[in-house]
Order: structure tokens, then sequence, then C-alpha cells
């Protein structure tokens, strides 16, 4: 009975069993159906109700940035203590096993993600109408999302073309090898490149730009260094988006959706939260979790210190780069400078991450404050672009100078000058484009698998090589598959 009980609440987890509920910008309404319903589809609005429900699954994406900062030599897991919230204790200390409630959670909202995206593909062809490239580009953008993430912190996952999973399946359908992942992923990409319009119809939809710049970046992660760098010279060539002169102002409330952003994850205040159900908060999660403990004082509020940076990381910056006031607080500094009191959690650094630290704000949300900040995630900016685009050409072979005009767009903003500028070529150029990825992205999720990725995990406390590459697959899933599948090795 307790087994069968686990394996009910996993699959309505993992396979979207649940009905939608969304909020903010375009999805800013109540989906009328639940999963499950086969006479849906009849209409082209029928399409995009069932489409915002698997935007809504991007919200619950916000334990994946944490954690891939955590999981990396960038933050420490912070919290009240050492057991408060051990999932990510265990994952800061590379300590973590397949019984991980946070890895579960990554499991299982990203495949309802996939879920509901495959919901929508399984029933493509059952009504026509004008603009249904258009939702089915973006569905298409949307599960590649999803399976990128998994294949990211997985390794093999299943797959099932364009039908929903059933429950049954999880012991009848193998692992897709990561290579195949990656081919379906970049199939999907790839029809989104090409029926997507360039400008979204409303904010927060996905665009051809957002569709090339994550093609781009399957591919660098897939090392297809040629094919990565011709898809980010059409989107950089298109001249829609640029770097803003401000880089303090793309994490405000006023940043948002601004010219660097390729693709922004909408969150809202609107919808309150509780530790019952963090993903189902429409407000981003993640940055009540970083905010400063027990904090008073001017422009911030407080939260619950967590994802604090290490001094290897403040001490990343160059001398003159004006990144680092906006990428990290010192609290003792800021306290003193501003009269400021706040509290001293677990693993205490003496550092916020101040891109994502919650704002003051006027207004009073429902349930706790904490968990329904209304801060955007900037999932992709243009500068993630450039120093990709300036990756693949130098690892690739393509062209150095293509790579250092790219790194230098990035470095020119960040010092205010051309003095800064990268003038090597081959691996000390490949270097220097990854130490910037590091500063210019710090406190944005992509740290762990930066360094898993280009081969240098061994950078992070206790990491071992051939095991900490992935992680664990969740025990249930294993045990559900009844010998179907086996563990990521190490585990």
């Amino acid at each position: 009975m307790k087994k069968y009980i686990f394996k009910t609440v996993a699959f309505a987890a993992v396979f979207g069993l649940i009905s939608i509920s969304c909020s903010d910008d375009f999805v800013d309404r109540e989906a009328p159906y639940t999963i499950g319903s086969e006479n849906y589809f009849n209409s082209e609005a029928e399409y995009n109700q069932a489409l915002i429900g698997a935007y809504d699954l991007l919200h619950a994406s916000y334990v994946n940035v944490l954690l891939g900062e955590i999981a990396s030599d960038n933050t420490a897991s912070g919290g009240g203590s050492a057991t408060d919230v051990i999932g990510f204790q265990q994952i800061d200390d590379m300590t973590h096993t397949p019984v991980n409630p946070n890895l579960k959670n990554i499991w299982d909202w990203m495949f309802a993600g996939v879920q509901r995206a495959n919901y929508i593909l399984e029933f493509k062809d059952k009504t026509d109408f004008p603009n249904k490239n258009q939702v089915i580009g973006e569905t298409r953008f949307l599960r590649a999302y999803f399976q990128f993430e998994l294949v990211k912190w997985f390794g093999p996952i299943p797959m099932k073309g364009d039908k929903r999973f059933l429950p049954i399946d999880v012991t009848l359908i193998p692992r897709s090898p990561v290579n195949d992942v990656y081919t379906s992923i970049e199939a999907d990409l790839q029809f989104a490149v090409d029926n997507l319009s360039p400008n979204a119809e409303q904010t927060g939809r996905a665009t051809k730009g957002a569709a090339q710049a994550l093609l781009g970046k399957v591919y660098l992660y897939h090392e297809k260094f040629a094919e990565s760098a011709a898809v980010f010279e059409d989107l950089i060539g298109s001249g829609k988006y640029s770097l803003v002169a401000d880089y303090g102002s793309i994490f405000e409330n006023l940043g948002e959706n601004g010219p660097e952003s390729v693709f922004e994850i909408q969150y809202s205040e609107a919808q309150g939260a509780s530790f019952d159900c963090l993903q189902c908060s429409e407000g981003n999660v993640a940055v009540g979790f970083s905010g400063i403990r027990n904090y008073s004082g001017p422009m911030f509020s407080s939260g619950y210190s967590f994802n604090v940076p290490q001094q290897e990381v403040v001490d990343a910056f160059e001398p003159g780069d004006k990144r680092k006031d906006v990428a990290i607080l010192d609290i003792v500094a800021w306290a003193a400078a501003n009269n400021a009191t706040y509290g001293v959690g677990y693993k205490h650094t003496g550092f916020f991450n101040k891109k994502y630290l919650p704002r003051t704000r006027t207004t009073d949300a429902p349930g706790d404050v904490n968990l329904t900040n209304p801060n955007n995630y900037r999932a992709i900016r243009y500068a993630d672009v450039l120093l990709m685009a300036a990756e693949a050409n130098s690892r690739g072979g393509i062209s150095d100078a293509k790579a250092r005009e790219y790194l230098n767009q990035v470095r020119r903003r960040a010092f205010g000058d051309n003095s800064h500028d990268i003038t090597a070529s081959g691996q000390p150029l490949i270097n220097s484009i990854w130490t910037e990825r590091r500063v210019e992205l710090v406190g944005e999720g992509h740290r762990f698998f930066d360094l898993v990725r280009t081969g240098k995990g061994t950078e992070i406390d206790g990491f071992v090589t051939g095991k900490n590459e992935l992680f664990p697959v969740p025990i249930e899933e294993i045990q559900f598959a009844n010998g179907n599948w086996k563990q990521n090795p190490g585990y």
C-alpha cells in the first residue's frame, strides 16, 4: 500500500495529472481544463489555454537556478541551520543521494512541463487554424526547455515522442541516451526557429530569437561548435538584441523584458504560496530564499539567507569591474553605510546575491511574502549569447577574431573602456571566455553546468569525477521502473 501511495503522488507530479492555474502577463487567467481531458483542442483558444498551462511550469524552475549556483563553487547553501532544507545542504557538500526531495522536485516539475507540452502535441492535428505553427512552435520550444533542464541534471531521460506518458511507461520506456535527447531537443528548437515570430504577441512568450539562443546553447553543450556559432551569428546579426548601458538596471523591476532579455520567465506576486507547494507560487521563490535573514533597512526586504556568494567568486572580479557591486552585496559594508541590521545564517559569508535579492515592495502580497517575489528570471541574456558565441567560435576553430570581439563587447560594458580588451588566442582566449562567464553570470544559475561541460568539475569541493557530473534519478522512479532503469553511476 505504501509503495502504491508514493507511486500515485510521484506520477501525479511527473506526468502533470493536475489542473492548470496560471497568472502573470499573458498567463493571467485560469485554464478551464485538466490535462486528462480528451475532448479538448476544438479551437485556437483551447490550444492557447493549454499552452498557457505549459508556460506556467517554467515558474517551478526557480529551484534549478538556486541549485545551479549552490552546487558550484560560486555560493554556499546557507539557510538557518545545517538541517534547513537538507537537500540544499547535501548538494552543497556533494553528499547528495537518490533520496533528495529537491532533486526530486526538479525531476517531477520539469517532467510535468514536458507532459503538458506533449499533451498539446499529441492532439496537434485535431483542429486547424491560421496561427497553428506559431502555437506548435512555442510548444516545442517549451518541451525543449524542460528536456534540456532534465538532461543537464540527470543525463539519459525517457522520451515518448508526441505522446503523453502513462504511469505504466516507467516500466516499459527506457531512458534515452544523452545524444538522442539532444537530437530531439535540437529538432524541436529548429522547428521553433523556423516558425516563431521575431516579436512576441504577448510579453513572456517565446520568440524566434529565444529559440535561436536556446538552440545555440544546446549545440554548445553538445559540442557542435560550428552549428552553435552559425545559429548565434544569425541571432547577433538580426540586431534585435543589445547590451544595455547600465548593467545594474537589468535586474531591477524597470529593467524586466528589456533589450538584453532574449528569454525571461515572468513572475508575479498575484497568487499566494506556502511551503506545502513552493512550485505552485506565481512568484519567484528563489528571490525570497536568497534574501538577507532578519533584515531591517532600506532597498531590500528580508529572506531566508540561502545561496550566499563565497569569497572566491567575489575575488574573481578584476579591479574596476563595475559588475561586482551589482552582483554582490557586502552586507557588513551596506549595513554600516545604511544603518541597517541583519541576522547571521548558516555558512554566513557576509555576501548576498544582489541581482536577485528581494526589493522593498509597496503592496502586500497574499500568503508568505518571501515566496511571492515578482522578480522575473532572466533566463537567457544577450551577454550570455555573446559569450556563448565567443566560445563556439574559439573552441570550434572558426574565428578567434570574432570570439575576441564578442567577448570584448561584454568586457567594455563591464569596465566602461577598451583598455581591458582581451587580445589572446587559442586556449588562453577560451580560458578568458570561461572566466568572463563566471563574473558576468554569477548568481544566475549557470555555473555548475559550465564547470561540468568544460571538464572543470573538480574545482568544486567534494566533486567526484565520473559521478557528480550528473545528479541521481530520484529513488522512487528507480523503484517504480522495476529494473527498467539503472541509477546514474556512483549513486
